[in-house]
């Protein structure tokens, strides 16, 4: 059998020599299947690249927003601490009116601390709220949480200024956690 005939189905591409065993066609001509201009590569061609369900979108909460969530959770148990001790100090002081022995305390205003306490009692249903809601709310249940954690910051700083560092520490957090990019991307995710 001859590999001369252009003809031949077996034989070499044409513009080839036969018997030189070359896999490269000569520059200038086109090699045995393959398009002008490419180069023969290997495998498949690469794919686009995977995209997470809902147009990128996180489906799980991401870490620094679980953050903040547990930082609400901790203020709840200092609210919870904080109504306590407000409540008790105003029925230790009712009671101090009638003894003579702390007439200094009497004439401290119980209205004030159960003021106090039922400030720190709103305080408490207001970051529960907020942390039992962070799973499923939306741009609105962010910006509350922002507003949140400013409130809580600046309150921190004023009225208690030393008790007050956990919660100033706290509520920074929380506003920069749930304001950073990731905080957006999470609650403004499409709900279906």
């Amino acid at each position: 059998m001859s590999f001369g005939d252009p003809n031949n189905p077996y034989g070499p591409p044409q513009g080839q020599q036969p018997g030189h065993g070359s896999q490269q066609p000569p520059q200038g001509q086109p090699g045995y299947g393959y398009p002008q201009g490419q180069q023969p590569g290997y495998g498949y061609p690469s794919a686009p690249p995977v995209q997470q369900p809902y147009g990128g979108a996180p489906t799980t909460m991401p870490g620094t927003v679980s953050a903040a969530r547990v930082m609400l959770w901790v203020i709840v148990g200092l609210q919870v601490i904080g109504t306590v001790l407000f409540a008790v100090s105003a029925v230790a002081v009712d009671q101090a009116k009638d003894d003579p022995a702390f007439e200094e305390l009497a004439d401290y205003p119980t209205g004030v601390l159960w003021a106090i306490a039922v400030l720190a009692l709103a305080w408490l249903v207001w970051a529960a709220v907020l942390a039992v809601k962070f799973k499923a709310g939306g741009n609105g249940l962010r910006i509350t949480a922002l507003v949140f954690g400013i409130l809580t910051a600046v309150i921190a700083l004023y009225p208690f200024t030393v008790f007050g560092i956990i919660h100033l520490v706290l509520g920074i957090l929380i506003a920069v956690f749930v304001g950073n990019s990731n905080g957006a991307a999470w609650f403004k995710r499409p709900r279906y």
